[in-house]
């Protein structure tokens, strides 16, 4: 069912210019719909901000629950924000006091950059975990992702992330480990799950302190796991909500921040992601790129348009699938009329999660 634009926020008319359907608070106040309200805890950085916006609210917009779906954007102190991106949050989040006393069902926590050795250390970690204890004892189920799922496993199990050698960085394949749980019932079994990261708790680590793993891949390591009652904390370490370009944007980062001196080795390509055409257009820039910065010649616009065509999206599919059914479990755990506090003991086995 639709999104609900309760406040002003940019992200839904880019998101109907897209398509999606949209209903004003005005259209919304006529059905006799129930209403499920989503927190979206936005860290990640001014260039990713409102597109990761419109990625997470793509994906509660596409469940097919009869729910209307309020989805509540707010952030934390601690993270370096622009004037241009501070007046955003500013004019359209909410602070963090209204989130908890008008209650959510579900929150999602999004990924964000960091700066220093440890998680613990960063300016943000505190804010974070401040939100993440209270949805902890109020909220249905929390959805981590990425930096999120590597802070959230610390903060309770006191496992730290390991550094990877190189970043994880690509399209990668994943299969299914647990065919059972609800969450990942009825999808396929083999799926694409994209990841960029430079670090990853292990499944042996995630297993040693009970946490179920339900998808994982040869190559890239778990995608994504459940808390040990089977619900209450979802753990992704893929990026199942990234556009079909987010890849490509970021690679136009890399050369761009190569150019600019800020990084000193070419950046590869993101693994399984770009078929041969790409690769031979991008080929032929990375020469040019660094004629240009030899010779100081006018540096030629990076070619996204020429290699649209080519990118596939295999991942969304799986993303709405998985989606949908967090969303409509947390629909069948909560009371009809009203938002209630997580149900605690909830496990696999209970009779809540037959499917």
């Amino acid at each position: 069912m639709p999104l609900v634009a309760h406040i002003d926020l940019p992200t839904f008319q880019r998101l109907r210019e897209e398509g999606e359907e949209i209903l004003s608070p005005d259209r919304a106040s006529q059905q006799d719909i129930r209403e499920m309200h989503i927190g979206l805890l936005n860290l990640m950085p001014d260039a990713a901000l409102e597109a990761t916006e419109r990625q997470f609210f793509r994906l509660v917009g596409a469940c097919n629950q009869i729910v209307q779906f309020h989805v509540h954007p707010f952030t934390v102190p601690g993270l370096p924000r622009s004037s241009e991106a501070q007046a955003h949050i500013d004019k359209y989040y909410e602070p963090f006091e209204k989130i908890k006393r008008d209650g959510l069902d579900a929150l999602i926590i999004s990924g964000a950059n960091v700066t220093k050795a440890s998680l613990s250390e960063e300016d943000f970690w505190l804010p974070m975990m401040e939100v993440f204890a209270w949805a902890n004892e109020n909220v249905t189920s929390v959805l981590c992702s990425c930096l999120a799922t590597h802070a959230v496993i610390q903060y309770c199990y006191g496992i730290e992330r390991t550094r990877l050698p190189e970043k994880r960085w690509g399209v990668f394949s994943h299969k299914l480990i647990n065919r059972t749980h609800p969450l990942i019932a009825e999808i396929n079994t083999r799926f694409d799950v994209p990841h960029s990261r430079f670090n990853e708790i292990y499944q042996s680590d995630m297993e040693r302190c009970g946490l179920h793993v339900l998808v994982a891949s040869k190559e890239a390591g778990v995608h994504l796991a459940v808390s040990p009652d089977g619900f209450r904390i979802l753990f992704f370490q893929g990026h199942p909500e990234y556009d079909d370009i987010s890849l490509l944007k970021e690679y136009k980062r890399e050369v761009l921040r190569f150019y600019s001196d800020e990084i000193t080795s070419y950046p590869p390509f993101p693994e399984h992601y770009f078929d041969e055409t790409v690769q031979q257009i991008f080929n032929a820039y990375e020469e040019h790129v660094k004629i240009s910065k030899a010779t100081g010649a006018v540096l030629e616009d990076f070619p996204e348009t020429l290699v649209l065509d080519h990118i596939d999206n295999t991942w969304n599919d799986t993303a709405k699938a998985v989606f949908n059914n967090w969303l409509g479990k947390i629909y069948q755990l909560t009371h009809k009329d009203r938002r209630l506090p997580f149900m605690a003991g909830i496990d696999p086995n209970n009779p809540l999660f037959e499917k």
